[in-house]
């Protein structure tokens, strides 16, 4: 049951909003003024707030103020329930963080929608979604609940890429952002003397390719598929519409994009300062996880190189210190991962051996 807390100085009204809350099904605590209300806030933790603004001891503004720098009540939805209705009051309480805003008069069916939806949108925000088919899935649905778009994402589709075929290419505009069903893909850059730098490697459950829709920029790398890969391409219009529309929607969102982008960033840090024996190590060990339970790794030690950013003989060269030393096999041209945790710890260390 859901715990709702009520914040009104006039009884009339407190009694009666408790008693439609009540019969709602909800659990309804009472305060008679913004101090008390506080104070009631801290201790029970409600799910939901409905303040009023004018009140003695302190108004509501102050209530939300204080609830707010508060990390334990900071999150808890905020409606203001008032009999003011100039714009500036609206605004004012929007500006300070409330979530909706009731006027009086209000109807039994105005106050419980609210409720409704203001509970269902922090939930989205507040719930972890699987980064599978079936979590996107039910991240859509709960979006298109929220935001009252059923047609959100009806676009979207799931295409199979052959090994070795191209998703986009460096210079592309894109139209789609991707999410990884199943199979592994590669993006790289090129370079004017022919070389390539691979800037990621993406599996099963990974976005990507939305950086160039963020920015307004054509791709600045190009994806490939590395084996048979079957991909769910969602269209840009929809992916602003998640990532611009309310909060809590976006918040989401921004969660299944976002592990990704950190990825990249650790990446980047580590190209700069990272010894081509760990940046290796560290390549060895990200493409034993695109494997997923396959015992060896086949993949060209141009393309390792091409992670790690170095010449393929420098490559070369710290596979055979790796296989000298037992961290690694290396048959028919595949890569065993022996030691997984000396591998980690020749990443840890600034110092190689």
């Amino acid at each position: 049951m859901k715990k709702i807390l009520l914040i009104e100085d006039n009884p009339e009204i407190r009694e009666n909003t408790g008693e439609i809350l009540s019969l709602a099904g909800y659990e309804v605590s009472t305060a008679e003024n913004g101090k008390l209300g506080v104070d009631l806030a801290q201790k029970i933790k409600p799910d939901l707030i409905i303040c009023d603004i004018m009140m003695p001891e302190l108004d509501g503004y102050g209530v939300l103020h204080i609830l707010s720098k508060n990390e334990e009540t900071s999150s808890i939805p905020f409606i203001f329930l008032t009999a003011k209705t100039e714009k500036t009051d609206i605004r004012k309480g929007m500006t300070l963080g409330a979530d909706d805003y009731l006027t009086k008069p209000f109807d039994d069916t105005d106050l419980l929608n609210t409720i409704e939806t203001r509970l269902r949108k922090h939930e989205l925000r507040s719930k972890l979604y699987d980064n599978t088919q079936a979590g996107l899935d039910h991240f859509i649905q709960d979006a298109q609940r929220a935001l009252n778009l059923t047609d959100l994402c009806k676009d979207k589709k799931v295409k199979t890429f052959k090994k070795k075929a191209e998703l986009f290419t460096e210079g592309d505009s894109p139209s789609n952002i991707f999410f990884i069903k199943s199979g592994n893909v590669k993006a790289f850059k090129s370079h004017p003397d022919g070389k390539e730098l691979i800037t990621n490697l993406y599996k099963a459950g990974d976005f990507f390719g939305f950086e160039p829709l963020l920015e307004n920029k054509a791709y600045q790398d190009t994806a490939v598929a590395l084996e048979d890969t079957e991909a769910i391409l969602i269209p840009k219009t929809d992916f602003l519409i998640l990532l611009n529309s309310q909060a809590d929607v976006s918040a989401s969102f921004i969660s299944l994009l976002c592990r990704k982008v950190s990825e990249k960033e650790s990446q980047l840090v580590n190209l700069a300062y990272n010894s081509v024996r760990q940046r290796t190590a560290e390549a060895l060990l990200k493409v034993s996880e695109l494997t997923e339970g396959k015992e060896k790794i086949s993949i060209s030690r141009e393309d390792l190189a091409k992670i790690v950013g170095t010449a393929s003989e420098s490559v070369i060269r710290v596979l055979s210190d790796f296989k000298d030393e037992g961290l690694i096999e290396i048959e028919s041209g595949k890569i065993k991962v022996l030691n997984r945790a000396k591998l980690e710890k020749v990443v840890r260390w600034s110092v190689a051996r």
